[in-house]
């Protein structure tokens, strides 16, 4: 690998450990608005939410695949109904999965 990989590499390592270090080191002396707080639980699900729509959603990177025919997306319903459902965590992680690899090597 090149010198610039390594330096954005170590760039975003010192960022990434100098916001998480302000808001865990002086966090005992840092007092939010409860309106804050209640805006800071919605994070998780946000962030996750970002990063797992456009692999279900766009498979290859650039096209809508919105067909019965996308595992990703067969996946991602199956979980979001045992979800819903159940309301267990494990189950909807393993029956998404089992219905991804299924859909993938042609199993369904």
């Amino acid at each position: 690998m090149n010198w610039s990989l390594w330096a954005v590499i170590v760039g975003m390592a010192a960022v990434t450990f100098a916001i998480r270090y302000t808001l865990f080191g002086l966090g005992g002396r840092l007092r939010f608005s409860p309106r804050v707080q209640q805006a800071l639980r919605h994070v998780p699900v946000a962030v996750l939410t970002a990063i797992v729509v456009p692999m279900v959603l766009l498979p290859d990177g650039q096209h809508w695949d919105l067909s019965w025919r996308n595992p990703w997306l067969a996946g991602a319903l199956t979980s979001a109904a045992l979800a819903l459902g159940t309301r267990k965590l494990l189950a909807a992680i393993a029956g998404g999965m089992a219905v991804y690899l299924l859909w993938r090597f042609g199993l369904a």
